[in-house]
């Protein structure tokens, strides 16, 4: 993935905020698909429409909520087709504080949903089991943590290996579970956070494979 290619980002909540950040800091164009544009503050990262952030990317990085990930970027199909989509998010059903109970789409994942509507791109799933605080400051933690990877297509693995060595994961955190279908998962370690957040406290953390 050359220098110039341009990384759009759909979202304009904490996920987005981190990696736009993270990847402009690390030299990438980036521009943001936002609802609400005016009220974007990451400098040197425009934000404009979710469709024309779409058209204009060569890799989107879908960082809206789960809920709504598979409607909208359904929607996005025309801007989205060739183009690499990194799914970094989780649809779950919440209890009243808001974590997860249930997944949204139970004995499959989101990611596959989105292969599903989005036959003409490429899906990889990634990032998911990292707090958004880590997503590009990996290092930060004492214990090194893993990062996985699911998708169909081997060429798009290796755009999103690209843009996880721009945000601090070295190649050796990283872990290719496969195919798309394999997301489920990674998917599922959601239901563990607020067990965690309960047992440890708000600290961040993320998954890594003792090995």
């Amino acid at each position: 993935m050359g220098w110039s290619t341009v990384i759009g980002i759909l979202g304009a909540g904490g996920v987005a905020r981190a990696l736009a950040a993270g990847l402009r800091a690390a030299g990438r164009e980036v521009v943001v698909g936002a609802r609400s544009p005016a009220g974007w503050d990451v400098p040197g990262v425009r934000a404009v429409a979710p469709r024309e952030a779409a058209g204009a990317a060569d890799v989107v990085v879908n960082a809206l909520p789960g809920d709504v990930s598979l409607d909208v970027l359904a929607g996005l199909s025309r801007e989205l087709q060739g183009k690499v989509v990194l799914d970094v998010a989780n649809a779950v059903v919440p209890d009243p504080v808001g974590f997860a109970v249930a997944l949204r789409y139970p004995g499959g994942s989101l990611a596959a949903e989105l292969q599903r509507v989005l036959p003409g791109s490429r899906v990889v799933k990634a990032l998911n089991t990292a707090h958004v605080s880590l997503m590009a400051a990996p290092g930060s933690l004492p214990v090194p943590p893993d990062v996985f990877l699911s998708g169909d297509d081997p060429a798009a693995k290796d755009v999103v290996r690209g843009l996880l060595r721009d945000l601090g994961w070295p190649d050796r955190a990283v872990v290719d579970l496969g195919g798309v279908e394999t997301a489920r998962g990674p998917e599922s370690f959601v239901l563990m956070v607020g067990d965690l957040v309960r047992a440890l406290g708000p600290v961040p953390f993320a998954f890594s494979v003792a090995r």
